[in-house]
């Protein structure tokens, strides 16, 4: 196990570096907006565009695992990333007169890198050996959390001392870091994970198919409660709730993040029945999204939107934990489509918050409750898209207590059959 000492660190930094390919550009969405004039749509574009490309990549490896070679997209993948956030950087500068079209181009350079790192991080952690798998999983994706932490603190002081204007070079900063990961792979062993998923193929095709299935579903939904928060909770306290912008990001994204990666690593230490956990983040997620859209005191609606990262903690890492419990050995094929389901949540989810507040406030029925609530239009809108998030938890809370009958009852079906023959 010694020996992948330095695989496990390049993974761990890997996927911390990886997270300002997803915090960085919510906490530049109000910057672009009054720089380019940039609708919520557009902006939520970007964020679709971000995760519809990595669900490429996860379908990809879902179909033809066999076909790549995960040592040598592993040490490139880091490479990726810093040239995406450097045309992002780029984009005013490369497209003067349009410069979306730069931001769009950067999104899919590295959301193909993020895509690669969904897929190939986690089995590499599953693959190399060791006395907690479990808590080594839970502490690569605690780490992504405490790295949205590091993005938003460097981007918010960055912003008071040299002013959101300059938001080109702090986008560059981050871009270079990827390059200390591609330096520990190049210099790393990497455990095989060819045999990986063998196992599964004696058990039976409907059990491992449905199983798997109600896992993308459950990743779907966590992701969905997740990612509509992380990328929208900054803006939705500076428009919505009127909060100072470092204020909003530091209370709102950095403490949502703080509290999911705190949680991650309480469950590393102390958790278990992981069931019973996604269920109670399922429901606790939905009660923040409905008391942030319903709240009319600014206290309630900041806290709901911080809680939310505490409850979504365990979703997605969670859900592959749960994986790898009732259906051992499920190889990377399994992960990218785990990855599949999770990046079509995180793509979904924040565009449809930015369309139900953009359409609420353009409504009539928009202006007539901002009226009565004395509230502006967009205010309602994005309280809108709050309430409508809602029901991403909810419908996860149905799925895992499907999922919780389903991997209950079918051992025992198992025995059963085994006892008969």
């Amino acid at each position: 196990m010694g020996g992948f000492k330095r695989t496990k660190l390049a993974c761990y930094t890997a996927y911390f570096t990886m997270s300002s390919v997803f915090c960085l550009p919510p906490l530049l969405f109000v910057v672009l907006r009054n720089s380019y004039h940039l609708s919520y749509t557009l902006l939520g574009t970007l964020v679709l565009t971000n995760f519809c490309t990595q669900l490429l990549v996860d379908l990809l490896f879902t179909v033809c695992s066999k076909k790549f070679n995960p040592r040598i997209i592993v040490k490139v993948m880091p490479l990726i990333t810093t040239l995406g956030l450097l045309i992002y950087a780029l984009a005013p500068t490369l497209f003067p007169n349009t410069p979306y079209v730069g931001l769009l181009l950067g999104t899919v350079v590295f959301s193909v890198a993020a895509g690669l790192s969904e897929v190939l991080l986690s089995p590499t952690i599953a693959a190399i050996p060791s006395e907690n798998p479990q808590r080594d999983m839970s502490l690569l994706h605690s780490l992504y959390a405490f790295g949205v932490f590091t993005v938003v603190v460097v981007t918010t002081v960055f912003f008071r001392i040299f002013g959101t204007e300059n938001w080109q070079y702090v986008t560059v900063f981050f871009a270079l870091l990827p390059a200390i990961s591609a330096i520990l792979f190049m210099l790393s062993p990497m455990p095989d994970m060819s045999g990986a998923g063998q196992a599964q193929e004696k058990s039976g095709v409907k059990r491992k198919t449905l199983g798997t299935a109600l896992c993308v579903a459950c990743i779907f939904f966590g992701s969905c409660a997740e990612n509509a928060m992380s990328n929208w909770v900054s803006g939705y306290m500076e428009n919505a709730l009127h909060v100072d912008k470092a204020f909003g990001d530091i209370i709102g994204l950095a403490a949502f993040a703080i509290l999911l990666g705190l949680t991650r690593i309480w469950y590393a230490k102390f958790g278990k029945n992981i069931s019973r956990v996604l269920l109670v983040g399922m429901l606790g997620a939905a009660g923040c999204y409905l008391i942030a859209g319903l709240s009319s005191g600014l206290v309630f609606a900041v806290i709901a939107c911080v809680l939310t990262g505490l409850f979504t903690a365990m979703l997605w890492p969670g859900t592959l934990i749960l994986m790898e419990e009732k259906m051992p050995a499920p190889g990377v094929g399994a992960y990218a489509l785990m990855a599949a389901g999770g990046d079509l949540g995180a793509a979904l989810a924040p565009q449809l918050m930015g369309v139900v507040a953009d359409g609420v406030a353009a409504s009539s029925l928009g202006e007539s409750l901002g009226a009565r609530l004395h509230l502006s239009a967009e205010q309602i809108g994005l309280k809108a898209g709050m309430l409508f998030s809602s029901i991403f938890p909810i419908l996860g809370a149905a799925v895992v207590l499907v999922i919780m009958r389903y991997f209950k009852e079918k051992p025992e079906r198992g025995l059963l059959e085994s006892r008969k023959e």
